[in-house]
């Protein structure tokens, strides 16, 4: 986490919720640090001097010091989020993608939707339920073949 803030902090100050969303952006979803773990570690670069936090529109911005930005810099490798990245099988980044995205669509349709287009809805999210517990229950399929 430490490596993570630092390296965000080194581009540009930002807000401790600007740090959590370009991690998980950055990791393509697969790393996003709780505000439970993200502050407790500013607070401690801040104990160590490494950054400094100034109030900002009610939120408090973070930056690094002379000793954050050498800290920042003397860290080796690829950014921890690339790291997490680089580590998950492409499939899975596409499944999840797929499923936020369908989620996304479920939410527009609840929010602008008719009664009638919400309850085709629903039949159609049933249905997509219905068919991924199917694909979860075949013994075996072609990926599982080649895999052997």
């Amino acid at each position: 986490m430490r490596a993570a803030v630092l390296a965000l902090l080194a581009e540009q100050p930002r807000h401790g919720y600007e740090i959590i969303s370009e991690i998980a952006e950055r990791s393509n979803g697969f790393w996003r640090p709780s505000p439970g773990s993200i502050y407790p570690t500013l607070q401690l670069l801040a104990d160590e001097g490494l950054v400094v936090s100034r109030d900002e529109g009610g939120k408090k911005l973070f930056e690094l010091t002379d000793e954050g930005r050498a800290a920042a810099e003397r860290h080796e490798g690829a950014p921890p989020w690339e790291l997490i990245a680089d580590e998950v099988d492409p499939t899975e980044v596409n499944l999840r993608k797929a499923g936020a995205t369908l989620a996304a669509a479920a939410m527009q349709v609840s929010q602008a939707g008719t009664p009638s287009q919400k309850k085709r809805a629903v039949e159609v999210l049933n249905e997509a339920r219905r068919s991924l517990y199917g694909i979860l229950g075949e013994t075996t399929s072609e990926d599982d073949e080649e895999d052997e």
